[in-house]
């Protein structure tokens, strides 16, 4: 006998815990299923892993940063601990350790769904498994030889868990580029395969770059101002909050030592392959500098402040080899983003579009009634899987749930 609830939310990170607090506020009865424990992605984080955004844009509904260092990043520990407490002072109804293996429809509009302790029938879902749910390894990454370890970002733990030698990471997003610099000051001898990817100072005129994209609107830019689907995909702004926060992108890495290459190509055998494309690149990330730069100005001027100093981000100089030996690497790191992965579970395939991404309209599904989703890349806004915007779109989704 399957259990019987109205609404189930899947998956208790901050957009889960999100969506719960303000069904609440709504009314709605529910219960939040979470596979491993409050927080599991940020928990499954490497070791020294912190935010790239200050803590003061940790703003949940009925949940925001009250500690004493607003202009600080908050580590994976501390992002665990401000999630564990929301959920307690919510009294959340967050059943932990029920994965959730299958969603599929049934024939009186109401929802199945099959998880490790049992079945539940559910009239409305909400789907909060947030925006990094399955590794993305590039065309060609097979090819590698058996002994040379190769894992994903979600792998990674430290640079003394790697085996000796040399380290390959493979991506140049954020996430690439901090375990690059993590690795180079171990003492590891680190090559940098990089792709397309955007980069920005830390603070320009004494505040941080977020503070600028806030201003600027950038964060609250819709869906519908992407160039093309293919832009939900765009890496974000290489950036890092270690030491309380310092530029890193792929022209810092190069002067502290990593070797850049271009994008990875193929791997055979003891030889790993890469495209000339590093200078294009790095234009294509300078385009987007620039584009941020215009932004920046424009607030500079409309709030009456001294335009700030703004980098010159110079030339990037050689492409770097365009194959390297492996046969003295111990490890290569798979960066190269996340993907959605609903599909392996959501018996509605026709729910999504071809990269996977939900077909939904203000986090409500255009195919299915009844099913929800939060904390998608790009749901509503850019700002829609951030600490800082999903309590934005939880609002919105729990009014749709509280009037179907």
């Amino acid at each position: 006998m399957a259990e019987d609830v109205d609404v189930v939310v899947v998956g208790a990170g901050q957009a889960g815990l999100s969506a719960s607090r303000e069904l609440a506020e709504a009314g709605v009865e529910h219960v939040v299923l979470e596979r491993g424990r409050i927080a599991q992605t940020w928990r499954d984080r490497w070791d020294s892993f912190c935010l790239v955004t200050p803590n003061w844009t940790v703003q949940l509904p009925a949940g925001h940063y009250e500690g004493n260092d607003p202009d600080g990043y908050l580590l994976r520990d501390d992002v665990v601990a401000h999630l564990e407490a929301y959920a307690g002072n919510l009294a959340a109804p967050v059943r932990e350790g029920v994965e959730v293996r299958s969603l599929q429809p049934e024939d009186d509009a109401r929802f199945l769904l099959e998880t490790s302790t049992g079945n539940i029938r559910a009239r409305c879902v909400v789907l909060g498994t947030g925006a990094y749910q399955r590794s993305f390894r590039p065309p060609g990454a097979a090819g590698f030889p058996a002994g040379l370890e190769a894992i994903d970002v979600t792998g990674y733990r430290n640079p003394q868990a790697l085996p000796p030698g040399r380290v390959l990471v493979v991506g140049s997003g954020q996430s690439g580029c901090q375990i690059a610099e993590e690795l180079h000051q171990s003492g590891r001898d680190v090559v940098l395969s990089c792709g397309r990817a955007p980069w920005a100072p830390r603070r320009l005129g004494g505040r941080d770059i977020v503070w600028w994209a806030v201003q600027g609107g950038f964060l609250d830019q819709p869906v519908g101002s992407l160039p093309s689907d293919e832009a939900k995909l765009w890496a974000n702004f290489q950036s890092t909050g270690h030491g309380g926060g310092h530029d890193l992108h792929v022209r810092t890495l190069r002067a502290m030592g990593v070797t850049l290459v271009g994008r990875f190509a193929a791997a055979d055998g003891h030889t790993a392959r890469f495209a000339t494309d590093l200078r294009a690149s790095v234009a294509w990330g300078d385009e987007r500098f620039g584009q941020l730069m215009d932004m920046v100005r424009k607030v500079a001027a409309e709030q009456g402040f001294d335009q700030p100093e703004l980098p010159d981000p110079g030339p990037i100089g050689d492409e770097g080899p365009s194959e390297i030996d492996l046969r003295d690497f111990g490890a290569v790191v798979f960066a190269g983003g996340f993907r959605p992965d609903y599909r392996s579970w959501v018996r509605l395939p026709d729910a999504f579009d071809e990269a996977g991404f939900p077909l939904q309209r203000d986090g409500r599904s255009t195919v299915v009634p009844g099913m929800y989703f939060i904390g998608v890349h790009f749901m509503r806004k850019r700002k829609s899987s951030l600490l800082y915007g999903v309590g934005e779109d939880a609002g919105v989704v729990a009014r749709s749930v509280s009037a179907s």
